[in-house]
């Protein structure tokens, strides 16, 4: 079977959990997911099965969404609620406070990962570090939030929606927010809201998967590049970008450079990319 499968990712199973009952409930290996959740965590886990493993990078490459639980006052070694309490401070805050806190975190940053992370360094993932005892120092990386409000405020947790580029840590965010406070905070809790264009409410839950349902629930390979532009090809530039020859095609807006190509039939062909020095479109990953 080939295709996307939009998951409401239960808590409490890693995102490598639920790839596991999707290989057993196909009965292939080929699965994978497309951009983790921690174990805590609920809501959008892309799973990719078949030929749709090898369109994973684009959909990891597109902005998220998420519902955070942050609780003040307490500071976590994970910064989430699984760690171990490492501070407790009084709570002395007000929502106008947070509000002017939060207008720090907002645009474009610099965000340290947390030690609890799949961050490598030295050849070995932060986690292991951390599970020895070993704390490092981690280079700050930079990320983009595009949205961030204050949804609820209910002393000593508040609740904030997300929007932000692949790679931003929340649990960093919560932890970085209660430093500037001088309260401390750690993530209570997170739901993925969107992940791209793919929607929580448009999941399936895992509890509905079975060997007979799942083909009707399968997204097809070029949902994942519903973002970028068309290029539908005649008789001949489809023949080319099976044989891995590039095309003439209009000129791409923006910086992307990306197209899905599709032939008379509108078959989905290839994910195309352009080559501005000879002003074609060259076939990146070919599935027709």
């Amino acid at each position: 079977m080939d295709g996307i499968l939009n998951l409401d990712k239960p808590q409490g199973l890693t995102s490598h959990d639920v790839v596991d009952r999707v290989r057993a409930v196909a009965g292939q290996r080929r699965v994978g997911h497309a951009g983790t959740l921690d174990p805590m965590a609920t809501g959008v886990l892309l799973v990719c099965l078949g030929r749709a493993t090898r369109v994973a990078e684009y959909l990891m490459a597109s902005l998220k969404t998420y519902r955070a639980r942050v609780r003040l006052g307490i500071a976590t070694d994970t910064y989430d609620a699984e760690g171990t309490v490492v501070e407790e401070r009084p709570v002395e805050v007000d929502r106008a406070a947070v509000g002017a806190a939060l207008d720090r975190f907002r645009g474009s940053i610099l965000q340290v990962p947390p030690m609890y992370s799949a961050v490598k360094h030295g050849g070995k993932r932060l986690y292991q570090l951390a599970r020895q005892g070993v704390t490092v120092e981690r280079e700050p990386r930079p990320v983009e939030i595009y949205r961030l409000e204050l949804l609820e405020w209910a002393p000593p947790d508040l609740v904030l929606k997300v929007s932000c580029s692949p790679g931003t840590y929340i649990r960093s965010l919560a932890h970085d927010l209660g430093q500037v406070l001088g309260c401390g905070a750690h993530l209570a809790g997170l739901v993925r809201l969107a992940s791209g264009d793919f929607r929580l409410e448009e999941a399936v839950g895992l509890e509905e998967l079975t060997r007979e349902r799942l083909p009707s629930l399968l997204l097809p390979l070029d949902a994942a590049l519903r973002s970028y532009p068309a290029l539908h090809l005649d008789e001949g530039g489809a023949l080319a970008v099976r044989s891995g020859r590039a095309v003439v095609g209009p000129v791409p807006e923006g910086e992307a450079g990306l197209a899905r190509a599709y032939g008379p039939d509108g078959v989905f062909l290839a994910v195309m990319e352009y080559r501005p020095d000879r002003g074609v479109w060259h076939p990146r990953k070919v599935f027709g």
